[in-house]
């Protein structure tokens, strides 16, 4: 009976595996409650078991690789988002389930979320402006969602981008005190409450609003 041959790693392989092991570098050093800016090469190479010349074959600077780690986290949020969309989600459940889809998120991917949380005011310009790029589009998809249970009439698109922001900077603030400092594990139920119920009290208040740039539309149509 022949013995099954032994599978080699190839070169891609072993390249891939690296540069994935220098991400998962960072999200770790940055879970020691560091920031990316003062985060060094050698550091990351260290964690990594390689030499600083090999840093080199997979990232050009360690801002590239930042970068990097931006798309690859929002990456992973987004695709969680078109996954509760697929569906039609009726109006009094969008709400529920934007903040349920980000608590997934952040119970799955911690690390990820510590570092978005941490980088958005960060002191590395370019990930700074990479997650406030990606913050955009998110609110762009939001609003999109939120046009269905405000009154269109009175709201603009730029002020369903606002109400997005508000909601989405929110949950991040929410999250960020509430979960990050409690032990892995624990029951979720309570917080997502606890956010569902500032998100509703947010959308209270808006379906108040009349927007600035309709009003401004009504005047100029109207004749003394």
């Amino acid at each position: 009976m022949s013995r099954p041959q032994k599978r080699h790693r190839s070169h891609s392989d072993t390249l891939i595996n690296t540069r994935q092991a220098l991400l998962e570098a960072v999200l770790e050093l940055i879970s020691r409650d560091k920031s990316f800016d003062a985060i060094s090469l050698r550091e990351v190479t260290r964690e990594v078991g390689i030499t600083p010349g090999a840093f080199y074959r997979h990232f050009p600077d360690m801002n590239t690789l930042g970068l990097e780690l931006v798309t690859t986290s929002f990456s992973t949020l987004r695709a969680m988002l078109i996954t509760v969309r697929a569906n039609p989600i009726p109006e009094e459940l969008i709400i529920r389930r934007s903040v349920e889809t980000f608590v997934t998120y952040v119970g799955a991917y911690r690390r990820k979320f510590q570092f978005i949380a941490r980088e958005t005011f960060g002191g590395v310009a370019c990930i700074r402006e990479a997650i406030n790029d990606e913050f955009k589009q998110l609110e762009i998809e939001l609003a999109r969602d939120l046009s269905r249970i405000v009154a269109n009439d009175n709201w603009s698109e730029d002020d369903l981008r606002m109400l997005a922001n508000l909601m989405i900077r929110s949950m991040i603030q929410i999250v960020n005190q509430q979960l990050m400092a409690r032990p892995r594990g624990e029951d979720d139920a309570k917080l997502i409450e606890l956010a569902e119920k500032q998100l509703r009290l947010i959308a209270l208040g808006a379906s108040l609003w009349h927007s600035s740039e309709k009003n401004s539309d009504k005047s100029h149509t109207s004749t003394p």
